[in-house]
């Protein structure tokens, strides 16, 4: 990681457990936001052992090579799961931690830790994804909290909250925590309409994304293959494009559950087909969530199926990406390009912290708020409140005032980069501070 971050040295050793940001699926955002705070915390607090708490079974050693660091690290499975005799069941470290770890390996490792993060993988502290994303997203932070763990929420969406019986619970834990932030003031503004007169300037804070302060690593020429060409080759005009698996290969459902006014299959094609029309730019389609084609919120295949639907004599201007594991190969890919739209979220920080200018499509309230921070605003288009055809030339026209949104853009993503970098070093100053444990008075 970065060599001037300032070393946060601690009285004695530290232990941490971090919730919401497992590096063991295919989202490439989700292992954005893990190992830029793994290798955050690694640079700033050598002495600090770090438990990711994810989707795989029993307790493990992992390590992150990026470039010339290797950071060590424990992974620890806990996830929710109908199958409750699980011990990697949130249900069954909930009552076992209850009961004094009875031998769960999870359960006692959120019992040994000093303090718990919890990111929500960046913008699932929400119901709109449905009831059980977010009992997925709540017991973690639940669990904590009856345990007396200082609890503290990474910089993140809070809301919207379709439910009032939703928004009550997401409040006790908000309340309860030893720290919130939130990663743009628009959710900073949710966070404190949430809170009310429980709202605490020192406790509940704004910041920005962490996965800003993620570094770019040049994949292997065996990884790069065809596109070497294209992505080496600076006198190439490359425009990305990350297609969401999540509003394209099911369009009835993603339509229903945000609202949409326009059609995402159509926009998309209907852009893309613009700019080989009027340009001579290349297009790349870049997968961000690289689960396997036949998985319903797999990017590969939507990447895949958008590629083919364009005639020969244009479809050899459209490539797609080599699908690549690591986020930071992924940003590398992006930063190679001279102008990026995305459809999920964290494939625009990718461009957008490299200084690539971007456009992002939205389908809820946390895509302005992140564009905001980087004086990018005007490059959001939200699909619930235009047509088709608005969308494509809200697109059309961000695609055109590139230039200025990459002035723009320069002047702005400094103090992003130093704001993700003082915010961890403050989380992690608080988390040595902490002394014995409080009782935070959370049933």
């Amino acid at each position: 990681m970065r060599e001037d971050w300032q070393r946060i040295e601690c009285e004695s050793d530290l232990t941490l457990g971090l919730f919401g940001a497992s590096m063991e699926t295919g989202n490439l955002g989700v292992s954005a936001l893990g190992t830029s705070i793994v290798a955050g915390i690694a640079s700033m607090s050598p002495r600090t052992s770090l438990i990711v708490f994810g989707y795989g079974r029993g307790i493990s050693v992992a390590r992150r090579t990026i470039g010339t660091h290797t950071f060590e690290f424990r992974q620890c499975g806990a996830y929710h799961t109908r199958r409750v005799y699980q011990p990697e069941s949130l249900a069954n470290i909930r009552v076992c931690a209850r009961l004094g770890g009875l031998h769960n390996a999870s359960a006692s490792a959120i019992r040994s830790a000093d303090a718990i993060l919890d990111i929500s993988g960046g913008d699932s502290f929400s119901d709109i994804y449905g009831s059980r994303r977010f009992r997925a997203v709540t017991l973690p932070k639940i669990i904590t909290l009856q345990q007396n763990k200082p609890l503290i929420l990474l910089p993140q969406t809070f809301g919207p909250f379709k439910k009032a019986s939703n928004a009550s619970v997401a409040k006790r834990i908000v309340s309860a925590a030893t720290m919130s932030w939130a990663r743009d003031t628009r959710s900073f503004c949710v966070l404190q309409e949430l809170l009310g007169r429980s709202f605490d300037p020192e406790k509940h804070r704004v910041g920005v994304d962490v996965a800003f302060g993620l570094p770019a690593t040049r994949p292997s020429d065996s990884v790069l293959g065809y596109a070497s060409d294209w992505l080496e080759d600076k006198g190439t005009a490359i425009v990305g494009i990350n297609v969401s698996g999540l509003l394209h290969n099911a369009p009835d459902a993603a339509t229903a559950q945000y609202g949409f006014r326009a059609d995402y299959r159509q926009v998309i094609t209907a852009f893309i087909g613009r700019l080989l029309s009027e340009t001579g730019d290349r297009i790349l389609l870049v997968p961000h969530v690289v689960s396997s084609p036949g998985h319903y919120e797999s990017d590969i295949q939507a990447c895949l199926d958008v590629a083919d639907s364009f005639p020969h004599e244009l479809g050899v201007r459209v490539a797609v990406s080599p699908v690549v594991s690591d986020p930071c190969e992924a940003k590398w890919i992006i930063s190679r390009c001279k102008w990026f739209c995305g459809t999920r979220m964290h494939s625009a920080i990718a461009a957008l912290s490299s200084g690539v200018p971007a456009a992002g499509i939205s389908y809820s309230p946390k895509t302005l708020g992140v564009f905001e921070s980087c004086g990018q605003g005007e490059g959001v288009t939200d699909l619930r409140n235009l047509t088709s055809e608005e969308a494509i030339e809200q697109l059309w026209r961000a695609y055109l005032g590139r230039e200025n949104s990459r002035l723009a853009l320069e002047e702005k993503l400094p103090m992003v980069l130093h704001q993700a970098r003082v915010q961890l070093e403050e989380i992690l100053s608080t988390c040595c501070e902490l002394g014995s444990v409080q009782e935070h008075g959370f049933l």
